[in-house]
């Protein structure tokens, strides 16, 4: 049955294959308009370690070569660097990213065109065959090229402060009672990624050995930013190992810190919840006898002693008897709780020292004449971690941040259960029909995912005061974030459909409101439900268990969410529309989280996500409607974060996996269909369309037109199609990138339109002129949702299930603002404020409490991440439309499924 196209898309819209630059891309470039630029915080900060941050332009605006700075609100010259990171099809620069030096911090900011100012103290670059040096005014970083060392050693005025800096771990055969075999990072190539003045990027890439095996590959990236006596380390690792037997013990980054001077001159410092830990590797406080208080200010303050002979002599002469301790342990195993103990020697016993809740993540050792401060980022949310120093009273200490405590349970990879009798489909199908589990054996399997953490590395020419301390470990804890206003970015036309946030009615205010609503429900459902550790942090849970008042942590499909159903751009349009610091940094831990541990980087499943299951890789669905690039090219573009950006760049080639895994081989009564040789089936929504992301990406960050080509492609081969979007899947011919008709029926997915489909289809519209394409998705946005007696009147039977109305509103709300059908746009509203499939409820607070439990009453987070969705788009396309509907009275009910 050939589905026949509306005559008002038709005309004028069914010609040729794609005219690559439409003529708004001709357009002559304009005068660039100053970027705004803003803290998310709201106030400029009172610390920071450097800055990086994307602008969007419209289209045409700023032409390929056009210099920009960045400049204070009232025209002063701010020191900065900048560089292109996407283009539009028309050549013009689409998004541009700029550096910052540390701590220059005016509240306001813009970026316009002219020539770039460079700080008073540049970095600067060299490299030989065998090291990396990298300049900061007096401060000078020796990177390594091969060898364990990722930095050699670092000084101060000539004076070394720092030594060697390595990735240290320990892996045992046997999670409770194995024997610890050490292993360290060995390096295979470093890259100078940029080279200043304000800030120089090195990648370095290796594998972590242990004897002749080398595994765990590793990349981490030394950012060095001009004013900063700090690095910022991005590290990121892949676990290779064979889950069954590989148990990671221990994994951390170890700095060895130059120890000079009386014992009494050097210093520990340790950042908790409260007062800063304090104390010097011989005490001079709290003795019977006081040594004065000069000696006692100065050991507090961090500064060098008054000479010897100036202590009182009942204290000189018996310093040796005063204990000098040579080792200090933070732990934090928990998210709720750490210690801290310290020792004499090897040997001795451990003494405790205090205990707190939430340690912020930072330790310092040295003296007077200098030390190193190591920070991690996420401490306590990603135990269980520590912060070690040794050898403190030698000649060199240890500063070790672990990002997994060699002190805690080694980390157990292996899947949660057993095969359990579900060898064949039909019994995997039963365990799927009773726990919404997709299992089949050997497929939950955790080799290939990884993780990333964020460290940052101080050389330092002394030991610093408390305060400064304090303000380290705060801005490494939550580090602040310059951002182009929203309406900026508004404004440049960049992603999908969005407004910003209007409050003119009360329908609108009802909306934003819920919006609201439900990003502190799910900030404050991470903490209340603990939804951290190293694994598991950025991720949130999947649906709500109304009779245990907990989230169904432990049954199958149901427990972490793992990007079912688009939470993450959910969150990414909130930030870009309102700029707000909480729903940015929910945003950003989610894409930290969902991008490598969800998917995997490595191993047969490379490029694929996994669905939502008890453990981030249990389920046996991997797909790249999780993978998605559609979930991390926001955050990509608003920081030119390079790790993301190579994850994205990953992705482009994930289609090749799918020539041996089979993402839809158990639904029951399916048919394989018969595929000419070198396709793969696919499905529009939940794999081209992420595919099409990646692409998309590419195409935008490099100019090669090879990726657009790919998407036209598959664009103007799904417009062909007798039935359009409407088809649902068909054969993609992997060399072309084009989809094959064998004249399918209509088939409907309530899956297929919300793993970003929206969005791209959004961006690519606009971007490539393919009318067959956009025809084909106005046709299947328009009759998804249809009411059953017009389709059948339409097409006729069968009709089909639907699923998510209240989401898929947006389809019906997008081909109503395209076609301008104000009656389209009426039925989309009706659909929004239905619930029907949603959210169901519409109270000011998305909590109530039974047996004084807080408890989730809609039905899901899916639902959530929809509805949330489906507001900010309908917003934006028919706010008429849904100003004329009724907001659904406020009753409270307890959820299910989606």
């Amino acid at each position: 049955m050939h589905v026949n196209r509306r005559d008002a898309i038709r005309h004028g819209l069914m010609g040729g294959a794609a005219t690559l630059m439409p003529m708004a891309a001709r357009a002559a470039p304009t005068r660039v308009t100053a970027a705004p630029v803003r803290w998310i915080d709201g106030a400029a900060p009172t610390m920071h370690g450097g800055q990086t941050f994307g602008v969007a332009w419209p289209r045409g605006t700023v032409r390929k070569g056009t210099r920009l700075t960045v400049r204070t609100a009232d025209g002063g010259a701010v020191p900065s660097q900048g560089w292109v990171t996407a283009t539009w099809p028309d050549g013009s620069v689409k998004w541009t990213a700029h550096a910052l030096p540390a701590d220059v911090a005016p509240e306001r900011l813009v970026v316009d065109e002219g020539r770039e100012t460079s700080p008073s103290a540049p970095v600067r670059v060299s490299e030989t065959a065998d090291a990396v040096t990298i300049r900061s005014g007096a401060l000078v970083w020796t990177i390594g090229r091969s060898g364990a060392a990722l930095v050699r050693g670092a000084s101060q005025d000539g004076r070394q402060v720092l030594g060697a800096v390595t990735l240290v771990g320990a892996v045992k055969g046997d999670p409770e009672a194995g024997t610890a075999v050490p292993f360290e990072g060995v390096i295979e190539r470093v890259t100078i990624e940029q080279r200043g003045p304000v800030r120089a990027v090195v990648k370095i890439e290796g594998r972590h050995a242990a004897g002749e095996r080398r595994w765990l590959p590793f990349v981490v990236r030394l950012y060095a930013y001009a004013g900063s006596a700090a690095l910022r380390l991005v590290h990121s690792f892949v676990h290779d190992g064979d889950v069954a037997k590989d148990f990671v013990s221990a994994l951390g980054v170890c700095a060895s810190v130059p120890m000079t001077g009386a014992l009494h001159d050097r210093h520990v410092r340790i950042a908790t919840d409260g007062a800063m830990f304090v104390e010097g590797v011989r005490p001079l406080t709290g003795l019977r006898r006081d040594p004065g208080a000069a000696f006692r200010a100065a050991q507090v303050a961090g500064k060098a002693t008054p000479p010897i002979a100036d202590m009182a002599k009942s204290v000189a002469a018996v310093l040796e008897r005063i204990p000098a301790w040579d080792s200090f342990r933070l732990e934090q195993p928990n998210a709720n709780g750490f210690a801290i103990t310290k020792r004499t020697a090897a040997g001795q016993g451990w003494v405790d020292a205090r205990e707190g809740k939430r340690a912020p993540g930072l330790a310092y050792v040295g003296g007077p004449q200098g030390g190193a401060a190591l920070a991690s980022r996420y401490f306590w949310q990603r135990h269980p971690t520590a912060l070690h120093i040794d050898g403190a009273t030698g000649d060199a200490a240890t500063l070790t941040a672990w990002l997994w405590s060699p002190e805690a349970p080694a980390m157990d990879l292996r899947p949660y259960h057993g095969t359990m009798g579900m060898e064949g489909y039909d019994a995997q199908n039963e365990g799927l029909s009773v726990t919404y589990e997709d299992y089949e054996p050997g497929w939950d399997d955790a080799k290939g995912i990884a993780r990333t953490s964020e460290l940052m590395l101080w050389a330092l020419p002394a030991t610093p005061e408390t305060s400064v301390l304090a303000r380290m470990a705060a801005m490494q804890a939550e580090p602040p974030q310059l951002m182009a206003a929203p309406a900026h970015l508004h404004a440049a036309g960049v992603f999908a459909d969005y407004g910003l946030p209007d409050r003119s009615t009360p329908n609108r205010t009802a909306i934003e409101n819920q919006l609201v609503n439900l990003i502190d429900f799910y900030i404050g459902e991470v903490d209340r439900r603990s939804w951290y550790g190293f694994w598991n942090h950025g991720d949130i849970m999947h649906t709500y268990d109304s009779d245990r008042h907990v989230w169904r942590y432990d049954i199958g499909g149901f427990a972490w969410d793992n990007s079912e159903l688009s939470p993450d751009l959910w969150l990414w349009y909130q930030a870009l529309r309102t700029g707000d610091a909480r729903t940015w940094r929910f945003a950003e831990a989610m894409t930290r989280h969902t991008g490598e541990v969800d998917v995997y980087r490595l191993g047969r499943f490379k490029g694929m996500g996994t669905r939502h299951g008890v453990q981030h890789f249990s389920d046996s669905s991997k797909q790249p409607r999780v993978s998605n690039a559609s979930y991390r090219r926001i955050f990509y573009y608003l920081t030119a974060d390079e790790r993301v950006g190579d994850l994205l760049r990953n992705l482009t080639t994930s289609d090749q996996t799918l020539t041996s895994v089979e993402i839809g081989r158990k639904v029951p009564g399916n048919k394989r269909p018969v595929l000419p040789a070198g396709t793969i089936e696919m499905t529009f929504g939940t794999t081209w369309c992420p595919l099409a992301a990646a692409w998309l990406t590419e195409w935008e960050r490099t100019g090669d037109t090879r990726w657009r080509d790919r998407i036209v492609a598959g664009l103007d081969s799904i417009g062909r199609l007798p039935h359009g979007w409407m088809t649902g899947s068909a054969p993609f011919d992997l060399a072309s990138g084009r989809f094959i008709d064998q004249n399918r029926p209509i088939s409907f997915s309530h899956l297929n339109a919300v793993f970003g489909a929206v969005e791209v289809s959004a961006e690519l519209i606009r971007l490539l002129d393919v009318p067959r394409y956009r025809a084909a998705w106005l046709e299947y946005c328009r009759w998804y949702n249809a009411p059953q007696a017009e389709y059948l009147a339409k097409f006729g039977p069968p009709f089909g299930p639907r699923n998510l109305r209240e989401g898929h509103s947006r389809l019906t709300a997008y081909a109503a603002f395209q076609e301008k059908d104000s009656a389209l746009a009426s039925r989309a509203a009706a659909e929004f404020l239905s619930g029907d499939a949603g959210l169901g409820t519409w109270p000011s607070d998305p909590r109530h409490a039974v047996d004084g439990v807080v408890e989730w009453p809609f039905v899901s987070t899916n639902a959530s991440a929809q509805w949330g969705l489906a507001a900010i788009q309908n917003l934006a396309l028919i706010p008429e439309a849904l100003d004329r509907g009724t907001i659904v009275a406020p009753r409270p009910r307890k959820g299910g499924d989606a």
